[in-house]
């Protein structure tokens, strides 16, 4: 009798967590940066080879015939990029967003720290009540209804 054959499992996702609309925008982001990067030298003005045009410094002061006078330095620029646009590079870029999550965080959080502070000194210096003032007459005001 011959052995069932059995499917292998899927191999478990490198980012298992879904990310929201917000989140994912901020994942392109950081991919569209890497892709640019690699390829910054065929985007680029090219300061150090002035008589080597790229694709900035030929489009540069032109609107629609910057398509056919910059065609090789498109091109060569859209070679790189789509080179560059893998797959692999776009889970570089999510597993480099869930890296500096911990340090999004921890800023999310000092900027919290600094209004709360500035909210203090604010209503120490204009003789405001306190927030936990307002919120027992919010309470009082409610019980009086």
């Amino acid at each position: 009798m011959a052995a069932p054959k059995t499917t292998p499992l899927p191999l478990p996702s490198r980012n298992p967590l879904p990310l929201s609309a917000g989140q994912e925008q901020q994942v392109r982001d950081l991919y569209y940066k890497r892709v640019r990067g690699y390829c910054s030298n065929e985007i680029r003005v090219s300061l150090t080879h002035p008589f080597q045009t790229d694709f900035a410094s030929c489009a540069l002061n032109r609107t629609i015939s910057a398509t056919w006078a910059c065609r090789t330095q498109r091109l060569s620029m859209n070679k790189c990029m789509i080179g560059h646009a893998t797959q692999e590079e776009q889970d570089a870029a999510r597993e480099e967003w869930f890296a500096s999550r911990d340090k999004r965080i921890e800023e999310r959080e000092a900027k919290e720290r600094r209004k709360i502070e500035q909210e203090k000194f604010h209503r120490e210096w204009w003789g405001l009540p306190q927030v936990e003032d307002q919120e027992e007459k919010g309470e009082t005001g409610a019980k009086e209804r």
